[in-house]
């Protein structure tokens, strides 16, 4: 059995409108107007007839690069900054969560704001704002300015910055080359996230983590000048923004956010260490705030889909198009992506408290052994683009859903008291290439699904689904992974051959639950207890078997998130995208006869295909097998 040969696609890929047409959804659209010879068209690297520069893609790629870095990169120096503005590990936490929050409740209003604004003018507006929070944080002498500039102005320039990205790969390119743009922005994405602990921990180790901002200032800066040759082809828009809608959306995502977060503190439905107002907890009828926290975002956003639709009854502007939901290849395309950022924030909790906590590396140490995700995560990006010739977008994300469940299991077999060098890197590489073929898919599904006047909504909506996955990713799997090691430590102490007096100790003092802490630290606190040498070694080798057992145990919940994230792909397109125009073109230079006939490969030219459910008037064309 053979595939039809992969052609370029001089016309664009199935599914992908040109940049600027009127939305194909409507049956009675007229035909595009030939694009002005002003007008930018891409063009692959290395030559083509077409018009935009990669210059444009590069520069919204290190835009994404830095929106994804600059978390990481605090998350591994957070020791060297407590020292240096001497404050508190929960202080640092505490701007680390509030900046996730910042992202949540304004990611739609920042969408909605490149429609009245044009998304180019939002998108340099936020990169501006963006490069002073940076530098703020830079020069920060203490928590309260690296508070406001690094937890709210970044926030608030990285809600502009990120809809507005998705959405000017939109205008600035088609057909294919919009496929491999999507793909170069996902790869920054993931390049980010496995870099940061490199990038952090070198800095952190050898220099300061202030240069880290003071970079992002520069990377900024040099986007700002080059944004000059990106095209906006969407014009500001006079909108009446409804304030309803913005509270009821930035307040739903803000509970549901904050209660994911604080689920391995307060626990999901049991309360653990909840807080306190006047020293009394705060527990509602004896119910984790978790939970109630996640119920009142549920019901806010519920109102405020209700609102949406109630707005555009009455012919008002809606916030946002909640319709666009029901297009079954957005919907699970934004599902996928989710489920994508869930898996990847997972995986990123686990692997630090395994390379640092239990094996005691440091960060640069860390980062290096995390390297092979980066440079597979980049390479699979652009081979899932060339795939996409030969495979449809739905076997793709499949295929890089199944791999990541088998580097997962290969990541798991690696967690022992020694590291297993070849066998975690091989598993870093294989579950970096599963992460890039998803990268090379999902934004150009999801930003295909709808015309280019709904590209900075589907902007926003992405952000919103890559929030609400990190945010459950890491609550799902810290829970799992504290969950188990209290268990197992409990039930280690209670086993061991320590005294009676000091497993009732241990297990008193541990009884609402088991800190993460280094594992060649706990020998030193227990002999501050007042526990003997002997003793202190023991209780310190159960703790480290005890972090080794629950980690493998988050790994096991990590596999099943991976495997429930295939139940999300099953509405992304089953066609070659382009596959129509490749065969028309060799049955203009093969065929032996008018639709139906062979063509030079022996295939019957299709004169037709399935309508695409999302936009009637779109046929898609499907490669077959030959018998």
């Amino acid at each position: 059995m053979s595939r039809s040969e992969a052609q370029p696609d001089p016309g664009g890929a199935a599914g992908d409108e040109p940049a600027g047409s009127p939305d194909a959804g409507s049956a009675d659209a007229p035909a595009p107007e030939p694009a002005p010879a002003s007008a930018t068209e891409a063009a692959p690297p290395g030559g083509g007839s077409g018009k935009t520069s990669w210059v444009v893609v590069a520069s919204l790629s290190a835009a994404q690069f830095v929106m994804v870095l600059d978390s990481t990169v605090m998350n591994v120096s957070i020791s060297q900054v407590v020292e240096d503005l001497d404050t508190t590990v929960s202080a640092m936490q505490a701007a680390i969560t509030f900046y996730t929050l910042t992202m949540a409740a304004l990611m739609l209003v920042g969408a909605k704001l490149g429609d009245v604004w044009g998304r180019l003018r939002a998108f340099v507006i936020g990169a501006i704002i963006y490069a002073i929070g940076s530098l703020t944080t830079a020069l920060s002498p203490n928590i309260v300015v690296l508070f406001t500039g690094w937890s709210v102005i970044e926030g608030v320039g990285a809600v502009l910055v990120i809809p507005a990205i998705a959405a000017l790969i939109a205008d600035n390119y088609e057909g294919r080359a919009r496929v491999t743009a999507y793909a170069m922005i996902g790869a920054a994405s993931g390049a980010a996230v496995a870099a940061g602990p490199l990038i952090g921990g070198f800095l952190t180790t050898y220099a300061s983590w202030r240069y880290v901002f003071i970079g992002e200032v520069v990377v900024m800066a040099v986007v700002v000048l080059f944004s000059r040759r990106i095209v906006d082809r969407h014009q500001p828009e006079k909108l009446r923004i409804d304030p309803l809608s913005v509270v009821l959306s930035s307040a739903g995502l803000i509970a549901i956010v904050l209660g994911m977060l604080q689920s391995k503190t307060w626990g999901w439905v049991v309360p653990l260490d909840s807080p306190e107002i006047g020293g009394v907890p705060v527990e509602p009828l004896g119910i984790s705030l978790t939970t109630w926290l996640i119920l009142v975002g549920g019901v806010l956003l519920a109102w405020f889909a209700g609102r949406q639709r109630r707005l555009l009854e009455r012919g008002r502007e809606a916030f946002l198009d909640v319709s666009l939901l029901r297009i079954d290849r957005l919907r699970s395309g934004l599902s996928a992506l989710g489920a994508q950022y869930a898996v990847t924030a997972g995986l990123f909790f686990m692997v630090p408290v395994y390379l640092q906590m239990t094996l005691g590396l440091d960060a640069l140490q860390t980062g290096i052994r995390i390297f092979p995700l980066s440079v597979s995560l980049i390479f699979f990006s652009f081979a899932g683009t060339r795939l996409s010739r030969v495979w449809s977008p739905r076997r793709i994300v499949r295929v890089g859903q199944v791999v990541l469940v088998g580097a997962a299991v290969l990541l798991l077999a690696s967690v022992d008291e020694e590291l297993r060098h070849v066998a975690f890197g091989i598993g870093m590489f294989i579950a970096g290439a599963a992460l890039g073929l998803l990268a090379s898919q999902l934004g150009n599904v999801n930003m295909s699904s709808v015309g280019p006047e709904k590209s900075s909504e589907v902007g926003g909506m992405q952000g919103v689904f890559q929030n609400l996955g990190s945010s459950l990713g890491t609550a799902l799997i810290g829970s799992v992974l504290i969950g188990a090691l209290a268990t197992s430590f409990a039930t280690g102490v209670a086993t061991s051959d320590l005294p009676a007096d000091v497993r009732e100790a241990v297990a008193e003092g541990t009884s609402e639950g088991v800190e993460l802490l280094p594992a060649s630290e706990v020998q030193g606190i227990a002999e501050d207890a007042g526990l003997s040498s002997a003793d202190a070694e023991t209780l310190s080798e159960t703790y480290r078997q005890s972090q080794l057992q629950s980690l493998r145990v988050a790994f096991v919940g990590l596999i099943g998130i991976a495997l429930l994230a295939l139940l999300f792909s099953r509405g992304i397109p089953d066609v070659v995208e382009g596959a129509s125009a490749r065969r028309g073109k060799r049955g203009e230079g093969g065929s032996s006869g008018p639709g139906g006939s062979p063509d030079a490969d022996g295939d019957a030219a299709d004169p037709g295909g399935p309508e695409d459910p999302d936009h009637p008037d779109r046929v898609e064309h499907v490669v077959t097998d030959r018998p």
